[in-house]
């Protein structure tokens, strides 16, 4: 049977809507089971297991993982009368903002992965952020603290944790509380060039400058984190008053060895991701009098109905990571970030992207790990931060007031 020209062109016009519909159908259809496989939600993360941010990248992988398992041993998560089991599917970034996009995108597109976990660090979660906003997936993250995440409107990020700026300003109020006259406090820094970092130095300036304080040394860690005797030996000629290092766990394992190598005593040392790196194990007589910001403390007295307090979290956690002497706070707040993703499937009783996102932005509760409320940006508006000193024994100690404090810190080296 032959068909005529304005046939043919009618007859094609059906078969291209047909064509149309089937792909929206198989791509709704898609949609709809590339969130879950059978009875498992499936949440991808990019971390770093290798490369500069891998002793950290495992402490979060450690939280997820825990998180995941308290979780589905309590009945998982149950979304429309159903209960689901997690699971988390990582890739190794290499500590490598370039790398750590590719694979979101390739959890994203070529895993059909539609709920994200973030990164370890600020640089990562600032490189795989806007993979996720771009494909609309929501990605709550744990590790990422600089603020300037949260100034470019992205609407599909959420942080637990506080934001960067926080983390040294206790430390500058204490030794202000300890000088006679604060303006007469000297400073010496070094901190890492990464976001995360140069945001712990705008908190730590913006407090100085309130308190009228000397700068003496300001300087950037080099960027492998493996050496700052350049300004340590800056310290020992100059004396400052307090000395504030932040580059990470490599770089505190570097200011932890070399401060004593080179037998510094300054009689304030301020120095982040002190319990990750294991400072307190590694140097015990170095790091004695440490002041360490926390996000977290196991004695805070905060609760929720999966992991109890936060001493049972801490406490369930170290059992089945034993080899901890002390917890870093970077996998309580990874186990809390996995306890919002099961809340907010519970709150939307839906798999839909949107739907749980909204559910992530309208959180409102208390967990072991402290508060959590997101703000219109994202980062979490509920929760202080802490420090800690180490004392003689390698304990950390919380620190609320100045006359708490081992002060001046001193060591017989």
């Amino acid at each position: 049977m032959k068909l005529s020209v304005k046939s043919f062109h009618a007859f094609m016009t059906v078969i291209a809507a047909i064509a149309i519909t089937s792909a929206i159908t198989i791509s709704s259809i898609s949609n709809v089971f590339a969130k879950v496989e059978g009875d498992t939600i499936i949440l991808g993360s990019a971390i770093s297991l290798t490369g500069k941010y891998a002793t950290n990248g495992l402490h979060t992988q450690r939280g997820y993982d825990y998180a995941v398992k308290v979780i589905n041993e309590k009945g998982g998560v149950t979304v429309d009368g159903k209960s689901y089991q997690l699971a988390v599917k990582y890739y190794d970034d290499e500590s490598t903002p370039a790398r750590g996009a590719q694979l979101a995108e390739r959890l994203i597109r070529q895993d059909g992965v539609d709920y994200m976990l973030g990164p370890y660090s600020s640089g990562m979660t600032k490189a795989i952020a806007p993979v996720s906003e771009k494909f609309g997936v929501p990605m709550i993250e744990a590790e990422g603290a600089s603020r300037s995440l949260f100034t470019q409107g992205y609407k599909y990020l959420f942080a637990v944790l506080s934001t960067a700026e926080q983390y040294m300003a206790m430390a500058i109020d204490l030794a202000a509380a300890k000088a006679d006259d604060p303006s007469k406090v000297r400073v010496a820094m070094a901190f890492e060039g990464d976001p995360f970092s140069m945001d712990v130095r705008a908190g730590v300036i913006n407090k100085i400058e309130q308190y009228g304080m000397k700068i003496v040394i300001d300087d950037q860690l080099p960027a492998d984190l493996s050496d700052m005797s350049t300004t340590l030996t800056k310290v020992k000629v100059l004396h400052p008053d307090i000395l504030i290092v932040s580059g990470h766990s490599r770089g505190a394992a570097t200011a932890a060895r070399q401060i004593g190598e080179m037998k510094i005593n300054v009689d304030i040392i301020v120095m982040t991701n002190c319990e990750s790196a294991k400072v307190h194990e590694k140097f015990p007589k170095a790091s004695h009098g440490f002041l360490c910001p926390a996000q977290w403390v196991a004695s805070l007295s905060k609760s929720d109905p999966v992991f109890g307090s936060a001493r049972e979290w801490n406490d369930g956690f170290n059992a089945a990571y034993p080899s901890y002497t002390s917890i870093p706070y970077q996998s309580a707040q990874a186990s809390a970030a996995v306890y919002v993703w099961k809340v907010a499937f519970e709150t939307a009783n839906s798999f839909d992207k949107d739907a749980v996102r909204d559910a992530i932005a309208a959180t409102e509760m208390e967990t072991f790990y402290g508060d959590i409320k997101f703000s219109d940006a994202g980062n979490n508006i509920a929760k202080p931060m802490f420090i800690r000193q180490i004392d003689a024994n390698g304990s950390y100690n919380l620190i609320e007031s100045a006359d708490q404090m081992i002060y001046p810190r001193h060591v017989e080296y």
